[in-house]
């Protein structure tokens, strides 16, 4: 595997987490909306990852599969004066758990940036090569 691939390799795991980042970014900025544009309580988001084999490189990278909604019950809150409320004054709210949420996006974030220090580092290897043939 050369130096180079190992810069193809972070690339997939960048876009990736970018990609995760997004849904979690869209999972909270949405955890009150009662109703979606489908008419329903929005519903969690979660981004699936796949190994990605590579023809050139010995390692594998990852590839978001699909997006998948999770299959949690939403929450129900009592407001009684709440325009979506039911009968027993319950409104449907989205299964978001904040928390979880968080944590989430510690964890993307955090292999963000170890796929951004991959690539620094595979850098400062191919400085130093340079370096010795001088």
């Amino acid at each position: 595997m050369s130096l180079l691939s190992t810069f193809d390799l972070g690339t997939t795991g960048l876009v990736a987490q970018s990609v995760r980042l997004n849904l979690i970014a869209s999972n909270v900025a949405n955890a009150e909306t009662a109703v979606s544009a489908d008419g329903q309580p929005y519903r969690a988001r979660h981004a699936v990852f796949q190994a990605l084999p590579r023809k050139d490189a010995v390692g594998l990278g990852v590839k978001v599969a699909r997006v998948v909604e999770s299959d949690a019950a939403p929450r129900m809150e009592y407001r009684p004066g709440h325009p979506l409320a039911n009968e027993q004054g319950y409104v449907t709210m989205p299964n978001v758990n904040p928390a979880e949420q968080m944590v989430d996006m510690v964890s993307a974030s955090r292999a963000y940036q170890m796929n951004v220090e991959l690539m620094n580092t595979t850098r400062q290897l191919m400085l130093k090569t340079l370096d010795l043939g001088k």
